[in-house]
């Protein structure tokens, strides 16, 4: 049902661009062009424009559509709950996505702190 709503929603996209393409540009955008010489500003509604009033609202529609079966299929929690849950204290923690791109450490990294009554600086090493 959802693949096919979304058919229709995309190919009501397309048509609505194509429409929205085809019209005459008036210039000025807003509604603040259009010439004319009579007191009203109001043309006569063309077939185009009419199709594009169709469309947008159906496109409208499949949207609402779309939001609903999405909303409907989710789970019943939201990401702020899956955020704040913790894990149990036996399973392993996962690596973040790309933490395989990362640099190893190095390998003479110290495992440990230094003892409190250690030097400050570490040692010269000699070459």
């Amino acid at each position: 049902m959802e693949n096919v709503v979304l058919t229709v929603h995309l190919i009501l996209a397309l048509l609505l661009v194509g429409i929205v393409l085809l019209q005459r540009s008036e210039g000025g955008g807003l509604g603040m062009g259009g010439g004319g010489n009579n007191m009203a500003g109001r043309s006569a509604t063309t077939a185009l424009q009419k199709l594009t009033w169709l469309l947008a609202a159906a496109f409208i529609v499949t949207s609402l559509t779309l939001t609903i079966l999405a909303a409907r299929g989710a789970d019943s929690g939201s990401v702020i709950d899956q955020i704040g849950a913790e894990q149990p204290a036996g399973a392993p923690a996962e690596l973040p996505a790309g933490s395989d791109l990362l640099p190893p450490a190095p390998t003479d990294a110290p495992l440990a702190p230094p003892p409190a009554d250690a030097p400050a600086t570490p040692p010269a090493a000699s070459e």
